[in-house]
């Protein structure tokens, strides 16, 4: 943020800069009024594999995870087996659980974090960070596989692996992403949506926020933007987020 050469005007200069840039912001929502219609119409896929889930309350498949709503959404949130300690930036999003979980509710909507480390694992994390949205354990299923946020040894051996719908490198065995399903009235389950990379921003509300200040997200111009965010214990101590990769999703 250079405030030394930033221009500075008179209050009618600065009125006219603002409204040329309102009509640009409304221009701007009115596209994202359009693209979620258009995610909304999307056609739907049925989920035919019975993935099992490791949860507090015992054993659950697909459809027994959207707490008698219709609509699910499920943050595929990178913690492998063993991981001392989930992604950093996976835990920024996972920040925002808790403060939607009440609102969503109200729009038919669960929220649940999934991940393919073993249920002791996500909770020993979970009561260090201090979150009370539900998060199951999709260990020893195909699931995150299936949906695209996790990979073999082999895989990560041939250098490219299958995201964000495309071939692309990946840094890790784990992938950050969104997935959302729909329950039919007979218990079926059909997938409608699912978003990685930068489509995960969707649940980082904080960054909205930054995008309003002058300094922005004050991010470094490197490939992994998120290499400055850290637990939200940790940013005090060291600064590591030592124990585990960070998803830092890509561009585009």
């Amino acid at each position: 943020m250079d405030i030394a050469h930033h221009p500075i005007v008179s209050s009618e200069q600065w009125l006219d800069a603002r409204k040329a840039l309102l009509a640009r912001e409304k221009e701007a929502m009115r596209l994202a009024d359009q693209l979620a219609a258009e995610r909304r119409a999307l056609p739907w896929e049925r989920v035919e594999k019975d993935y099992t889930f490791d949860t507090d309350k015992g054993p659950r498949k697909l459809a027994e995870l959207f707490g008698g709503r219709r609509q699910l959404l499920v943050q595929h949130f990178m913690l492998g087996p063993g991981w001392e300690q989930g992604c950093p930036s996976c835990s920024f999003m996972a920040d925002h659980s808790d403060g939607m979980n009440v609102h969503l509710a109200q729009r038919d909507i669960t929220l649940i974090a999934v991940s393919r480390a073993p249920l002791d694992e996500i909770e020993r994390f979970r009561r260090r960070m201090g979150w009370r949205f539900d998060w199951v354990s999709s260990h020893g299923s195909d699931f995150n596989a299936d949906f695209g946020v996790s990979f073999t040894p082999e895989e990560l051996t041939g250098g490219e692996v299958d995201y964000n719908y495309d071939r692309r490198f990946f840094p890790a065995s784990e992938a950050p992403g969104i997935s959302v399903f729909v329950r039919g009235d007979a218990g079926q389950v059909f997938h409608t949506y699912s978003t990685y990379g930068r489509g995960v921003e969707v649940m980082m509300g904080a960054y909205r926020m930054m995008d309003l200040t002058p300094n922005g997200r004050g991010e470094r111009d490197v490939p992994h933007k998120m290499e400055w965010v850290r637990h939200h214990d940790r940013y005090e101590s060291d600064g590591s987020g030592a124990g585990a990769p960070s998803c830092c999703h890509a561009r585009g």
